[in-house]
């Protein structure tokens, strides 16, 4: 491999990794245009593990928008991300695979909450506007209410 498929490797990576961290600030700042900015044209989510629903990404936005409004404090901590970027003879390609962990408190207006985590499947693809999501799915693996949470 040449020095320049390695930076652009590197570079790869590093773009994904601020496509996943933005996908979580988007959704715990109530940003729900980034949110679908973040997506190819025919992106999908599907949060049904979680007790979401499953679609194209503009509406999976809205109903997010709607749900959320009933968690006031959130907060997507991703990490232990495993990246794969397709490899065309030793140069990168135009689709990736992301699998990240996942830890997530959510508080409602009472102050009462839950913490649940598990594992974010995301699916990428190179674009004109740089790399987009296809589709991300999460895999809740465990919830667990917490009581109170202060969030001050």
């Amino acid at each position: 491999m040449t020095q320049r498929v390695d930076l652009a490797t590197v570079m790869d990576r590093l773009a994904i990794d601020e496509l996943v961290t933005s996908y979580a600030v988007a959704v715990d700042d109530d940003d729900w245009g980034a949110y679908r900015a973040l997506f190819a044209r025919e992106g999908r989510a599907d949060y049904r593990s979680s007790g979401g629903i499953e679609g194209p990404a503009a509406e999976v936005a809205d109903w997010l928008a709607e749900t959320m409004r009933l968690f006031p404090v959130r907060q997507h901590l991703i990490v232990n991300r495993r990246l794969h970027i397709q490899d065309l003879g030793g140069y990168p390609g135009d689709r990736a695979e992301v699998q990240a962990d996942y830890l997530n408190p959510m508080r409602l207006e009472s102050g009462d909450g839950f913490v649940s985590g598990g594992r974010y499947a995301f699916s990428l693809l190179r674009t004109d506007a740089g790399w987009r999501l296809r589709t991300v799915v999460i895999h809740e693996k465990w919830r667990r209410a917490s009581g109170a949470l202060d969030g001050s």
